[in-house]
């Protein structure tokens, strides 16, 4: 199939990136730590950044987390880690903008939720405030609307709009549309305070898969601003995964999203760096964005009860990632490699000639010899106990001699469409 076709937008950059515009779609996260622990925090943005995070957000809460802003980015670079910083602002980002001016200096993008900018006459002068600090800095501001912190004078004039209609809305729609209206009116707000329309990204969070779709569907069709995607309390384990993924796939299959993060809560002791993980796959999954070699292995069934085939391919996904922070630089185009790892021989050789590099693994009861696949080709017949082993020492050669300096440029095998044959 075709490319997706991106919708049309703006353009703005976040640091060192672009966003919207044709740009790639930018994968960013957001820490858990408490912003006042300078050492804890920076590793942790280092952790997700090395995990191919492009953009990490902050929570910026208090004056001391603030002040740990600047110390923060020092510990990063210290750390040969250079990522853009977001700040996340709630309440008092007009005081800590002001009060902390180095704070506003060293973060790279300011998160406002309208929602929670202020109530009654105060509103508008601390929203003022904060974009007047993004104009003053040159930083690029999100305008990130959420279900749950909706501006209730706005719902609330919604509402009384809506009930004077001769056949009102349902409560849900107005709630919908006053996301996108509170969005909107923000933005306008900004840009007539100073803001370029080209540092303004938009978004309207919510945590139900239908009502996001709908929501950035008309969004979308209402202004050419940069928008992020997310749920917003996307949920734990394989709930959070998959409801994201059914919500951003439809929502990226139709062009819509610049920007992406995968909300996941973490397991108890859970390692936050996997909505980064999750984030990449839906991209590469869609063949958005290409990040790490992917590893295609078959489900296993009644042919193969023994795990060999399972351990194997997870060794080598797991192998994969790590090597990806040194190969992105040393290996061009690593990312776009194809691995398959089969169990047994009904599909196996198949998919492993499909595949860059393949391995079709005996199953139970089969005779112990595993063909290698490189390039379509069958190469190499292993057997032993040591087939894990030599099955990744040709990985490595491959990876050295298709992609390292000096290696051929040519184009790789264009995959073959198999089509289901009719019942």
């Amino acid at each position: 199939m075709p490319p997706v076709e991106r919708r049309r937008s703006r353009q703005i950059r976040i640091a060192s990136h672009r966003v919207g515009g044709g740009a790639p779609i930018l994968v960013q996260s957001m820490t858990n730590t408490d912003t006042e622990d300078a050492k804890a925090t920076a590793e942790q943005v280092a952790a997700l950044a090395r995990a191919g995070s492009e953009a990490v957000r902050l929570t910026v809460n208090t004056l001391e987390a603030a002040r740990q802003v600047p110390v923060i980015r020092d510990r990063l670079l210290s750390m040969n880690v250079d990522v853009p910083l977001i700040g996340d602002f709630h309440f008092n980002g007009h005081k800590l903008l002001t009060q902390v001016p180095e704070c506003a200096v060293a973060l790279d993008k300011y998160r406002i939720n309208p929602g929670n900018v202020g109530q009654g006459s105060k509103r508008d002068d601390q929203f003022a405030t904060m974009i007047e600090q993004a104009v003053e800095h040159g930083k690029p501001v999100r305008i990130g609307v959420n279900w749950g912190s909706l501006d209730p004078e706005l719902l609330a004039r919604l509402m009384d709009e809506n009930g004077r209609l001769a056949k009102p809305k349902e409560a849900g729609e107005v709630m919908r549309e006053a996301l996108i209206v509170s969005a909107l009116e923000s933005a306008a707000k900004a840009e007539s305070i100073g803001l370029p329309g080209d540092r303004i990204i938009l978004s309207c969070k919510v945590s139900a898969v239908q009502d996001l779709i709908s929501v950035y569907r008309r969004l979308a069709a209402r202004c050419d601003y940069p928008l992020h995607l997310g749920l917003t309390e996307a949920g734990m384990g394989s709930k959070g995964i998959v409801a994201s993924t059914a919500a951003l796939a439809v929502l990226l299959q139709e062009g819509i999203g610049d920007t992406i993060r995968i909300s996941l809560t973490p397991e108890p002791g859970g390692d936050r760096t996997r909505e980064v993980i999750v984030a990449q796959e839906i991209l590469q999954s869609m063949g958005l964005r290409s990040f790490t070699p992917q590893v295609s292995a078959c489900p296993g069934c009644g042919r193969t009860t023994s795990t060999f085939f399972q351990e194997l391919a997870d060794k080598i996904q797991g192998y994969l990632r790590a090597q990806m922070p040194v190969w992105r630089s040393q290996y061009p185009g690593v990312e776009d490699m194809h691995v398959a790892v089969m169990g047994c021989v009904v599909n196996g050789p198949g998919e492993s000639k499909l595949a860059d590099i393949g391995i079709s693994l005996p199953g139970s009861g089969e005779k112990p010899v595993a063909p290698v696949f490189v390039d379509g080709e069958k190469t190499v017949t292993l057997k032993g106990e040591a087939i894990a082993e030599a099955f990744q020492a040709i990985v490595e050669d491959y990876v050295r001699t298709r992609y390292g300096p000096g290696a051929s440029r040519a184009p790789r095998r264009k995959a073959i469409s198999i089509q289901p044959a009719a019942d």
